[in-house]
Order: structure tokens, then sequence, then C-alpha cells
């Protein structure tokens, strides 16, 4: 990690300088038009992400990265002053964030233990400054369904059948010979949607089901399930 101070064209300013400035409320600058933000952004484990910036003022002169919500010292991952293309380690760098040139943060192989807020303030001229924050989602790089059922064969207007979709997905939908399932009066899928119910099978629920699953960034289906529905 570089040193704790930065170097600039006013001079050496130090990390705990800059921090002053930063706890200041005063020192915002109110955008005249929409509020400067960080992109929310969705990644999937392993893989490098780039944090963008939404209503980036003109004239930027520097810029600091916190992990988490709030401009504290021990949250610093990086500042970067253009004049120079000078990039500081904070406290809180793992080594694998970067600041590019247009501020915008480069994590390399991304983890789950980088999901979460981020903050950023952007140094301006005379000493004026904003600050932004946004939310970094992280997926597994693989997403699991394995579809299970109480039982594959049912009498009509008897049995019930529950069905069970296992995975590490966000969303759940299910699939009923291909399509999406219209859900009939003696259908219930659970609040997490893992579990589909039919009480009392009818004939016509004989066939294929499925469970679709995804997150923000892939999707995926689980195997064939038949179910076989006898009737007098």
């Amino acid at each position: 990690m570089g040193s704790l101070s930065v170097s600039t064209h006013r001079g050496l300013v130090h990390w705990q300088g800059l921090l002053v400035a930063v706890s200041l409320l005063t020192f915002w600058c109110q955008p005249t038009t929409a509020q400067l933000a960080i992109v929310s952004t969705y990644a999937a484990e392993g893989k490098d992400v780039i944090l963008h910036i939404r209503n980036k003022p003109p004239n930027s002169e520097g810029f600091m990265w916190f992990k988490g919500e709030g401009a504290k010292y021990k949250r610093i991952l990086e500042y970067y002053e253009r004049s120079i293309r000078r990039n500081i380690k904070g406290p809180a760098s793992s080594g694998r964030e970067e600041i590019n040139f247009d501020g915008s943060l480069l994590i390399k192989k991304v983890s789950k233990t980088d999901a979460g807020m981020y903050t950023i303030v952007i140094f301006l001229q005379d000493s004026k400054k904003e600050i932004g924050f946004g939310r970094l989602t992280v997926y597994e790089p693989v997403i699991r369904a394995t579809l299970v059922a109480s039982n594959t064969t049912v009498t009509e207007n008897k049995d019930t059948v529950v069905f069970t979709c296992n995975t590490n997905g966000l969303f759940i939908d299910w699939l009923f010979n291909g399509m999406k399932l219209h859900l009939r009066d003696r259908m219930k899928v659970s609040a997490d949607h893992q579990r589909l119910t039919i009480d009392p099978v009818k004939r016509e629920d004989a066939g294929i089901y499925q469970c679709e699953v995804s997150n923000p960034i892939m999707s995926t289906e689980s195997c064939p399930l038949k179910l076989n529905v006898k009737f007098k």
C-alpha cells in the first residue's frame, strides 16, 4: 500500500486532512441537476467488475472511494488525483481495487465480501466536493436448480402433491409442459416460491413440471419432472 499522504499540485495533503474535509457536511456542493450516485451493479463472483458514476460533475479533480456507506478513514479504498494520475491505496484496500481515469472503480476477481454499499467523494474546483452512494451485489457464478416431488404418481381428487425447487437462485418461476404455469384455485406457491402445492390433484394437472430460476445476471431450468395422475 502506498504512503498515507497524497501529493497534489497544491502541495502535500495528508489522509487526515482530506477526511476532515470529507466529514464536514457544509462541503457538499448541491448539484444543479441530478444527484451524484454510484450505479447499482450486479456481478458474478470471480469476475472483474467496474462501478460507474452517475451524474458525475464536470471538471472533477480527484476521486476518493470508500467501502460502506459514509466517508470514514478506515473505509478508504483508494484516492486518485487526475492532474498527476496517481492512485494511493487506503486502509480498506484489498489490492484488487483501482480507480480509473474517469473516476469509476475497478474491482478485480470480485468476491462475496465485496458486496454491499460504496461511497464516492469527488473533489471539485474551489475546494468543493460532492458525495454519492451505490450498491454492489455479488452472485455465485453458477445457478443450480433441482426439482423434487412428494409423489409423481397420484390419484385424482384424492391425493396432494408438493413440488420443491432447491436452488441458489434469487427468482423462481414455475413451468408446466414448457410454458409458464397458470395457477388454478387448487394450486398454491409458498412465499419464497420454492414450493408448489396442488390440492387436490386433477387429471388436467398431469404433465411435465420444471422450475426456472434466475438472478439479475443469469438463469437456468431444472430437469423436467413428470406427474402422472390416475383416475377412474
